[in-house]
């Protein structure tokens, strides 16, 4: 008679968008300058040129992912 032989196979661990460890944003937006500032120390809402409304909490480097609604707005302003 014959063993038969078993093995786990591992299955992937999949993270959700909501189970990141880090709170880096999906993407960054457009706010104005003068508002940054005032939101990262004093923790004030800036509201993006998309709408979106939050607290500055990350700044982006160079290659960050942009939001496509702001990124478009702000194209629109620098033809003017």
């Amino acid at each position: 008679m014959s063993n038969p032989s078993t093995t786990t196979i591992e299955r992937p661990e999949e993270v959700t968008e909501d189970q990141r460890q880090d709170d880096t944003p999906k993407f960054f937006h457009y706010v104005k300058k003068n508002q940054i500032v005032e939101s990262a120390v004093e923790g004030k809402f800036v509201v993006a040129l998309c709408g979106e409304t939050f607290p500055v909490t990350k700044q982006a480097k160079p290659g960050s992912p942009v939001c496509p609604d702001c990124e478009q707005i702000y194209q629109g302003l620098r033809k003017k």
